[in-house]
């Protein structure tokens, strides 16, 4: 009777483990992160019910997607974002950012993210890439000290937060540079 019981408690331990994993996974976005409320928000791949939830609890007006071309032929996702985007009437921009060897943005998407994030019509805006932590965060960065004013250790700062590690040499000298050329601009 007691190997019965012990055997009936893992069984049901092992349910209340598995339904708590697909719950904190149903309600979780991959690396998601409020750079400004209402403004801002990045993330990996959206997955599923992630579209909605960031819909209806962030009311977001644009996605844009960093993942390039090559890699919509994983998983469907592009299939599925681009469905929901079109049944939610949703902006969509792609502004593809190489993965490798270097995942800075170039000069022509800095501008085209500039400017979609300087039209109010095009916020909250989400933007993702796979992982949701390089691309994202120097694109983040880039725009922070471009269109913001912040300081490129401010920038550093979100950069890291987004990407979950301290920045690279390469990285905080290309947010550096960034700033001394957007100081002498103005």
């Amino acid at each position: 009777m007691a190997k019965k019981q012990n055997h009936a408690t893992l069984i049901l331990i092992a349910l209340v483990v598995i339904i708590a994993v697909c719950l904190v996974r149903h309600f979780h976005i991959k690396n998601f992160q409020t750079v400004l409320p209402g403004v801002l928000y990045t993330s990996g791949q959206p997955e599923n019910m992630d579209y909605t939830r960031l819909l209806y609890k962030y009311h977001l007006a644009t996605i844009v997607n960093l993942r390039q071309i090559d890699e919509h032929r994983e998983d469907h996702w592009y299939n599925e974002e681009m469905t929901w985007v079109r049944q939610n009437s949703v902006n969509y921009v792609p502004l593809p950012v190489t993965k490798r060897p270097d995942y800075f943005p170039p000069v022509n998407v800095q501008k085209q993210f500039t400017k979609v994030m300087a039209d109010k019509k095009n916020l909250p805006v989400l933007v993702h890439s796979s992982s949701g932590r390089k691309r994202v965060s120097m694109l983040t960065a880039t725009w922070l000290v471009k269109a913001k004013g912040y300081s490129a250790s401010e920038a550093v700062d979100v950069l890291e937060e987004i990407k979950g590690k301290s920045a690279t040499k390469k990285e905080k000298q290309f947010i550096e540079d960034l700033a001394k050329k957007t100081v002498k601009k103005k």
